[in-house]
């Protein structure tokens, strides 16, 4: 006896035929309002982030407020163990000679930036995420060399099975498939 359970649509993805196309296929899902999708290509398109409606990253902002923040907290560690903690003159130096501290807390900058850049990449882009819908498409492996795809996620607002489907037909998608567990 089989189960006549269906399995739940994740999503849709259609195919276009060239960068361009994906291009406007992105600016009227974002007109369209839709929100939860996402283009895919072999390799950047120019303008891409402004057709689909994405803001700025914050990454930059946060890199440099750490990296700022390592070299402060490495004059501040420098500065209070040779002016405060174990006050040693030598050769009448001053004891906050800063010149000394800098290499230090540049040190400390980068690396403290550059542990940021990476875990902070690794949080805005929901990474590590071993597996996603469009993986369940055979056609979706064209994506790493010569193919142009859009996915559309079922908790999208905007989401409705066939009309979706119509509606990426409508503007130029081809080999338009549902995601769902085979």
């Amino acid at each position: 006896m089989q189960s006549t359970i269906e399995t739940p649509v994740q999503g849709i993805i259609a195919e276009f035929d060239n960068p361009s196309q994906l291009l406007h296929a992105a600016e009227k899902l974002r007109d369209n309002g839709f929100k939860n999708f996402d283009c895919h290509s072999p390799f950047p398109i120019h303008g891409m982030d402004q057709a689909m409606g994405l803001k700025r990253s914050p990454l930059g902002w946060i890199v440099g407020i750490m990296g700022l923040s390592g070299a402060a907290g490495g004059m501040l560690l420098q500065w209070w163990t040779s002016a405060v903690d174990y006050k040693l003159v030598i050769s009448g130096k001053p004891l906050f000679s800063f010149q000394a501290f800098v290499p230090v807390s540049f040190g400390l900058g980068v690396l403290l930036g550059a542990i940021t850049a990476f875990f902070g990449m690794l949080i805005l882009n929901k990474l590590p995420q071993p597996f996603h819908p469009v993986f369940w498409s055979d056609r979706f492996d064209k994506v790493s060399t010569d193919g142009f795809f859009v996915s559309i996620e079922a908790n999208d607002p905007q989401f409705d099975r066939e009309q979706t489907k119509i509606f990426l037909t409508d503007i130029g998608g081809k080999n338009v498939e549902e995601l769902k567990e085979t």
